[in-house]
């Protein structure tokens, strides 16, 4: 089988979702006919998410692989991680909690072939509450104006990249570093993928390149 997509899924407390992401990568992969690995990386996670997808994903009908990391070091470190791993020439991020919309992977991955390096997603809309949006608005208005000028209003949750843009993510030696920045800065083509957000149902809306 040759692998032509990775997906990689950091876990952190989300055993209780894990069933419902092992069935939403089931149709992911069914689309790929077959050529879509997915990469867990078990984050320090406290709870039974290990046990849960060591027993589950032998029988899943897509190549996997289960990283296991000795703490929690937190989503930056977990991702790299699994770019490391990753074996497909273009690689995507889900969130575990599903909170990002199952429909954005494919929407990435087609970005990707049309020609972007990077695919960006951003929610237009979110279900936190009202003091979590407000923090965020904040976070991400300060970070446009003093780190990044780039970053789309309303920050970056989510990503997909080619191989090429992976091999200089993962060959930067910023251990301390946030991946928004790094994603910014190495520069390439990108492309931003909107969708909205509301208590782990979403739907892709649009998208726009920047």
């Amino acid at each position: 089988m040759t692998i032509s997509h990775s997906l990689i899924i950091p876990v952190y407390r989300n055993e209780s979702f894990l069933p419902r992401v092992l069935e939403a990568v089931r149709g992911i992969a069914a689309d790929n006919a077959g050529t879509l690995e997915v990469v867990f990386v078990i984050d320090g996670s406290p709870d039974n998410s290990y046990a849960l997808l060591k027993t589950r994903l032998p029988t899943m009908p897509f190549p996997s692989q289960l990283i296991c990391l000795s703490r929690n070091f937190g989503s930056f470190a977990a991702i790299r991680c699994g770019l490391e791993a990753a074996r497909g020439q273009h690689i995507a991020f889900l969130a575990a909690d599903l909170q990002q919309p199952v429909s954005s992977i494919e929407e990435f991955f087609r970005a990707l072939n049309q020609g972007a390096d990077i695919a960006i997603g951003q929610r237009s809309e979110r279900a936190d509450p009202l003091l979590s949006r407000l923090a965020s608005a904040v976070f991400w208005a300060g970070y446009r104006r003093f780190v990044q000028h780039d970053v789309p209003p309303g920050g970056i949750d989510a990503f997909a990249c080619t191989r090429q843009v992976r091999d200089v993510l993962v060959g930067l030696p910023e251990a301390n570093s946030t991946l928004v920045g790094l994603l910014l800065w190495v520069g390439f083509r990108r492309e931003v993928i909107t969708y909205r957000s509301e208590e782990h149902t979403s739907e892709l809306q649009s998208r726009e390149t920047i």
